[in-house]
């Protein structure tokens, strides 16, 4: 069976906890964290360690992803909280999205057992490169603009919502390939490749890269690849990813997060002028054809014919701002609604200066204005992902 939409190449059971501040406020006390002690970045080998890169992350407002050195970490931590079991990664989450538009995939999965088969869409085929049942839990950790922890010498306020990922996955950093997936591609339209952000050995991952280009040869002539970036364990493994890929990526797709990694510095997203330069920096670097970054407030597409992905573009902020304004259960009607929306004035602004700047090799659109306060800030990226690959199969 044969899909024209094929996502690849992980999953994993996220625990997405339920925030609560006095939880975390007594854990800051039991621990002595002090201020001075935050960070974004570093080692996280015990739960302390876990609690002062969630706290670092708060305090400057970024999203991220983590390695933990032991799940029983994340396991530990995860119960102190309400959570919600979920499917995650690029695949499952953008499979999941665009069913609710109607559209089915095929689906390469690295870990199989209860969750996963009871969450992926039960008319997307699927093959599983783990022969036996795993179960690796990713953390996720949902702030909002306001959160405040306030205990002892610590006092931070989230200025923004946002995300964190941690976790400790053999599969993710094994990440086998199938070679059966070729089997459900042969008909495909569009193939996205993601996941591969988790692995620690440089050789192996280029023995990965092989298989996908493999994969990538038994598509049809014509097809689109679609590759989602993502937080690397380590950083110059991107630089492996473009030499194997590139000339066969027609999208290189990433966040605002991922954008100001690759560069190197902060940027500030409302200023066009700032941001037409940074991605065509980024473009020297990726030689894909087309570069699309995906922001809270915008996104963009840059490169040769990059208006011809205009509806896609607008598909994708529709979606991530449905699940953003209503979460995992939302309908197409409100979807609709989204669709519909207006963006506030001055990212609407900044998509004009980007348009009537870029010619035809870079388009924007403003991502709609929505009021939320217990926002969804998971998944959000592959929610775009899900709303911009169907677009592509026209």
């Amino acid at each position: 069976m044969s899909e024209r939409i094929a996502l690849g190449f992980c999953n994993n059971v996220d625990y997405e906890i339920v925030w609560n501040r006095e939880v975390v406020e007594e854990l800051v006390l039991c621990y002595g964290i002090r201020a001075d002690e935050l960070r974004i970045r570093g080692a996280v080998e015990s739960e302390r360690d876990l609690l002062v890169s969630i706290l670092g992350f708060i305090s400057t407002g970024e999203g991220g992803e983590q390695f933990v050195s032991d799940s029983a970490i994340i396991e530990g931590f995860a119960a102190r909280f309400e959570k919600a079991v979920t499917l995650g990664g690029t695949s499952a989450r953008a499979a999941i999205a665009m069913r609710k538009l109607g559209y089915t995939s095929a689906l390469h999965l690295i870990t199989l057992n209860d969750h996963a088969r009871r969450l992926v869409p039960a008319d997307s085929p699927y093959v599983c490169s783990n022969a036996k049942d795993s179960m690796y839990p990713h953390l996720i950790v949902q702030f909002g603009a306001g959160d405040r922890v306030r205990a002892d010498e610590i006092d931070i306020l989230a200025r923004q919502p946002n995300r964190l990922i941690y976790h400790c996955n053999a599969d993710r950093i094994a990440m086998r390939i199938d070679p059966d997936f070729a089997d459900l591609i042969e008909e495909a339209q569009v193939l996205l490749v993601s996941g591969f952000n988790a692995m620690q050995d440089k050789r192996l991952l280029s023995e990965r890269l092989e298989s996908v280009v493999r994969l990538i040869e038994r598509l049809p002539d014509g097809a689109s690849v679609y590759f989602e970036d993502g937080g690397y364990f380590d950083p110059s493994f991107r630089r492996l990813i473009y030499r194997a890929l590139s000339p066969r990526l027609s999208v290189y797709s990433m966040n605002e997060d991922e954008l100001q990694d690759h560069l190197g510095r902060p940027l500030a997203l409302g200023d066009a002028a700032e941001v037409r330069a940074a991605v065509t920096e980024l473009q020297r670097r990726i030689p894909a054809r087309a570069i699309v970054v995906h922001t809270r407030h915008w996104a963009l597409a840059c490169g040769e014919g990059a208006r011809h992905y205009a509806t896609a573009l607008k598909a994708g902020v529709t979606m991530a701002t449905t699940r953003f304004r209503f979460g995992d259960d939302f309908t197409l009607e409100q979807y609709r609604e989204i669709e519909n929306a207006a963006p506030r004035d001055q990212f609407a602004a900044f998509a004009k200066a980007i348009n009537s700047a870029g010619a035809d090799n870079l388009f924007c659109v403003p991502v709609a204005e929505v009021d939320q306060q217990n926002a969804t800030t998971i998944g959000l990226g592959d929610a775009f992902v899900g709303g911009f690959l169907p677009a592509l199969l026209d």
